[in-house]
């Protein structure tokens, strides 16, 4: 009986293994319940309060004014997921979502602004 060399008999191994990589992009991943994506923002429960932006541990987020009265801006460049302002929030204005594919060239793109209601959706 011939003896296959080790890094053969490893290759041929793996020749006949099924993939451990997945076929992203066309395959979209299955995310498990409480992922943590981009944060979707309610400005109709925000009372502008802005314990979010004093929580953030890498200061994401502004307060800005919109209609007299401060709201956040989230820069999602910077934040780090932690969602500790979803956790600060009193009513729950800030939710997650799985969305998590947030690479882009510009910039402006990864800036969440306080805006009206209707224009508030899960993209």
């Amino acid at each position: 009986m011939v003896k296959l060399p080790p890094m053969l008999r490893q290759a041929l191994t793996f020749l006949f293994r099924k993939p451990s990589t997945r076929k992203y992009p066309e395959v979209k991943p299955d995310l498990p319940d409480g992922f943590r994506g981009k944060q979707i923002f309610d400005i109709t429960l925000c009372v502008g309060c802005g314990l979010c932006s004093r929580d953030c541990p890498s200061k994401a987020i502004e307060m800005v004014e919109v209609n007299g009265k401060k709201h956040p801006m989230f820069y999602l460049d910077r934040c780090i997921f932690c969602y500790q302002c979803s956790e600060s929030c009193p009513r729950k204005a800030i939710k997650s979502s799985k969305i998590f594919e947030l690479a882009s060239t510009d910039k402006s793109s990864l800036i969440i602004k306080p805006i009206k209601p209707q224009s508030v959706q899960q993209t």
